[in-house]
């Protein structure tokens, strides 16, 4: 499963790096490539992976998901 997931408020590299380790943190997740200009980050992971799992480590890491695509 590749999500593509349109994140708010990064802002700097540092933000980026937060939301990455948050997303790599959620098991079944196999690689995150984040892009700041884009303020997204594409997730590729296993089936068994729920979007609200990807949703929720993006928020606890003090950022929020505006689009799942």
């Amino acid at each position: 499963m590749k999500k593509t997931l349109v994140i708010e408020g990064m802002m700097c590299g540092h933000c980026t790096g937060r939301v990455q380790k948050a997303l790599e943190a959620v098991e079944g997740v196999k690689e995150v490539k984040m892009s700041l200009e884009n303020k997204t980050a594409e997730v590729d992971a296993g089936d068994g992976v729920a979007e609200q799992a990807l949703r929720d480590a993006v928020k606890e890491a003090g950022y929020e998901v505006i689009e799942c695509r």
